[in-house]
């Protein structure tokens, strides 16, 4: 049986307006051999949450550097869970402040990178944590 590459949707959730990072995170996961989905700046949690559904994805990465990182994740996991995505890991990086690291691993976010993470760290993450989709 063939192996699939991990699959990654890569979403930029909130009014933020920067996505350098975002763009190369995801071209170095697919050089890390992931199949991987951008969905582009200004993404409501309700977009996030059918692109990842639609997509039937492994991963989810939210990059934020807005702030609006305490109403937009949460938001964003309860969403996959009332779509039957609760063991889609999620992982969100940019600007977060470690206070708010427990409260958003409650909601559901499994992980968090700050600034300065190598790509080959999230990707070892990510393949050590995801849960390989069937079919």
């Amino acid at each position: 049986m063939i192996e699939r590459p991990l699959k990654v949707l890569i979403a930029k959730p909130g009014l933020d307006g920067h996505d350098r990072g975002a763009k190369v995170l995801a071209r170095g996961l697919r050089d890390e051999g992931f199949e991987v989905v951008y969905t582009g700046l200004r993404q409501t949690p309700e977009m996030v949450a059918t692109a990842a559904l639609q997509e039937d994805v492994d991963v989810v990465g939210l990059s934020i550097l807005s702030g609006a990182h305490m109403t937009l994740l949460p938001r964003i996991c309860q969403l996959l869970r009332e779509a039957g995505m609760g063991g889609v890991l999620v992982t969100a990086g940019g600007i977060i402040p470690a206070d708010d690291v427990p409260a958003l691993q409650a909601a559901g976010v499994a992980a968090i990178f700050g600034p300065g993470t190598s790509i080959g760290e999230i990707a070892a993450y990510m393949r050590d944590h995801a849960l390989q989709r069937t079919g």
